[in-house]
């Protein structure tokens, strides 16, 4: 007879989360990409789909954003992980709201900027008509719209180019919000498993 074998089950452990890993792949992701997009887009004018742009990468950082456990320490990895998590929560909210700041004054309270870059679009009218010359009377339906596209163009430009000097401002107060609220909730949160623990041993 030959002699029984003994199976062994090899045991499955499950492998607990890094406490103090980096910031996972699609939060460096998003840093690069809205980075890249801010300054590409603060060229020009600022358009809606930038909104688009900023909405979908604080939907990326919302799904797949995991932060360290809480610790008080100032040098710890939750803590550096926290601050680059609302910089970048921050940069997304800037992106996303540079359109709304170019296109509405209580968004954008700065006295005198917007009748500023009105003057600016009427003195590019006018040099549109003054280019054609003696020319200008020939079709004055296509001088006007080419009047207004100038003007139009030459308002949204200088919006933007304003809009991007306070873009930081908002960002670093969304940031700072963002960041003192999670921190908080992750406090409390660590605070309530420490006591369910501790009351589980009892």
């Amino acid at each position: 007879m030959s002699e029984p074998r003994t199976r062994v089950t090899p045991s499955r452990t499950t492998a607990a989360p890094d406490a103090g890993g980096d910031l996972p792949a699609p939060g460096v992701v998003g840093i690069g990409l809205a980075a890249v997009l801010t300054f590409a887009l603060a060229q020009g004018s600022w358009q809606w789909f930038a909104t688009f742009i900023g909405v979908t990468l604080l939907a990326v950082l919302a799904a797949f954003q995991q932060r360290a456990q809480w610790s008080p320490d100032i040098r710890s990895a939750y803590l550096r992980g926290l601050v680059a998590y609302a910089l970048v929560v921050g940069l997304c909210v800037a992106v996303a709201l540079a359109p709304l700041l170019q296109r509405s004054a209580w968004l954008f309270p700065m006295h005198g900027t917007r009748s500023r870059c009105a003057l600016l679009g009427r003195y590019e009218a006018v040099q549109a008509e003054a280019a054609l010359g003696n020319l200008a009377g020939s079709d004055p339906v296509a001088l006007a719209y080419a009047q207004q596209t100038h003007a139009r163009q030459a308002v949204a430009e200088c919006l933007a180019a304003t809009t991007t000097l306070w873009l930081p401002l908002y960002g670093i107060g969304a940031a700072a919000l963002l960041g003192t609220l999670t921190w908080f909730h992750d406090r409390a949160r660590a605070r309530a498993r420490a006591g369910a623990g501790a009351a589980g041993r009892v």
